[in-house]
């Protein structure tokens, strides 16, 4: 579902309330974990997000599933929250409130997110230099980086943290002395 006031209204309620377990519980991290695998398996999976918003599947059906998703390896507080969400009727907003526990975790532990953008894919020696520079830029304790391939870059990287953006990319490059020619 997209992000709208209506779902942030639910979203970030929900957790919260996921946050406070886990931190009254010591299982930030491992619910973390879980709440991690739940995303990339919504991303994987459409047909399994479409499953569980769809009204006219019986709320046993959807709690089966999850149950069968999840394992045996998923904390119980994580498991009994999903079926909250089903009791609720909220299970539909699963992928937003995974995100918002996330970003929640990410400020709990001063994690900074960086989406870079790139022409070609970065190895692990380019990442490690992208994550230092921003380490050292915003003061976090760490960085999570997720890369996406843009092959209109032409070259170079644009790195977005929160509402800060680097753009030191080829087509960047390229457009600030354009509009330098124009001033002129």
């Amino acid at each position: 579902m997209k992000n709208t006031s209506l779902s942030s209204e639910i979203v970030e309620p929900y957790a919260q309330a996921l946050m406070s377990v886990a931190q009254g519980n010591n299982l930030t991290e491992k619910i973390g974990e879980d709440v991690r695998s739940i995303l990339s398996l919504l991303e994987n999976s459409p047909e399994l997000g479409e499953f569980l918003g769809n009204p006219l599947i019986e709320e046993n059906d959807k709690k089966a599933v999850i149950r069968q998703i999840v394992g045996q390896d998923t904390n119980n507080y994580l498991v009994s929250f999903l079926m909250l969400l089903v009791d609720k009727r909220r299970i539909i907003f699963l992928e937003g409130i995974c995100q918002q526990y996330i970003e929640l975790l990410r400020k709990l532990n001063n994690i900074v997110l960086a989406e870079v953008s790139s022409a070609t894919e970065l190895n692990q020696n380019q990442l490690d230099s992208i994550s230092a520079k921003i380490k050292a830029i915003t003061n976090a304790a760490g960085v999570e980086v997720q890369t996406t391939i843009d092959p209109n870059l032409i070259g170079g990287v644009i790195i977005k943290v929160g509402s800060q953006v680097l753009d030191s990319s080829l087509r960047g490059q390229l457009r600030r002395i354009s509009l330098s020619l124009g001033a002129s």
